[in-house]
């Protein structure tokens, strides 16, 4: 989820230029976003990311049953397609960092990947021990994670380009009737453009265009003048000297309704003065760290 350095120089280096083109062209200031049924209740809230990969094996079904029954508010988790076009919870796209098999994810059909062990190299001391091994932790399928938490709120990453995910996304989550329970995010404008188009009652997250295109008004104090598809904003504090979170960004964003979540906060003093802000949620790898916290 983070931008790369190329990225961060071609911000740093454009945006007075397009701060002055977006003054002359940008039009007048837009309505406020309806509220979204994924966001009732109360704030921050508590993100556990990819399930709490601090804790347990990244994107698993062990993660996300021990995230919940600690109390988190949200699962986050990644999305990729088998060869065969089934929907797997897995963040790279070879299965090299995280089980026990070689190979991209989309060479691989479903029953291969299956049979690969996802707690295989999790670690927890720099490899010393590897508690998860042979444990019986799979790479699940996005229905199997619906099948078994029916009731948790999901933020769902499209991970890759293109469109091809987005109608079986669609339809799986109007299989399990989840619209209310997930939002939807991706790095490709390409991939969550297709995605609302075919689910439009489901949240999304802005992409990483849609965020630049958000901020540099906002820095040059015309928010509120362009408002991406999207009900939430998920940022980094800041991108390497660049900040991201100002005041001025928080403000254009609530003026709007779009929801401001940060991620991945993994100190509790760095939870602490986020909260305080106030942020509308924190992502982070050890949602044992933020949950006991004030204000959570």
């Amino acid at each position: 989820m983070g931008m790369s350095r190329r990225s961060i120089a071609l911000l740093a280096l454009s945006a007075l230029a397009m701060a002055v083109v977006i003054a002359a062209c940008i039009g007048p200031a837009i309505e406020p976003l309806p509220p979204h049924p994924f966001w009732s209740g109360p704030t921050p809230r508590a993100i556990a990311h990819r399930g709490g990969r601090g804790l347990w094996p990244e994107n698993t079904l062990h993660a996300f049953r021990s995230a919940t029954a600690l109390g988190v508010d949200v699962l986050e988790m990644d999305l990729r397609q088998t060869a065969d076009g089934e929907i797997v919870v897995l963040h790279d796209d070879t299965v090299d960092r995280t089980t026990d098999g070689t190979g991209p994810v989309a060479s691989l059909g479903l029953a291969a990947l299956q049979r690969l062990d996802a707690g295989y190299r999790w670690t927890a001391d720099g490899g010393l021990t590897h508690p998860y091994r042979n444990q019986g932790i799979g790479v699940p399928t996005l229905r199997q994670v619906f099948a078994a938490l029916p009731q948790a709120r999901m933020n769902l990453e499209i991970k890759g380009r293109g469109p091809a995910m987005a109608v079986p996304l669609c339809a799986l989550i109007r299989e399990h009737a989840m619209q209310a329970r997930v939002a939807v995010v991706a790095v490709d404008q390409d991939a969550i453009d297709a995605f609302r188009l075919a689910c439009p009652q489901v949240a999304t997250g802005a992409t990483r265009n849609e965020v630049v295109r958000f901020a540099l008004p906002s820095a040059a104090f015309l928010g509120g003048r362009y408002a991406p598809r999207a009900q939430v904003l998920q940022v980094p504090e800041r991108v390497g000297w660049i900040p991201v979170l100002t005041e001025r960004f928080l403000h254009d964003a609530r003026r709007l309704n779009i929801k401001v979540e940060v991620w991945t906060v993994n100190e509790p003093s760095d939870m602490r003065r986020l909260i305080a802000l106030p942020v509308d949620g924190l992502m982070t790898d050890y949602p044992d760290r933020l949950l006991p916290l004030p204000s959570r």
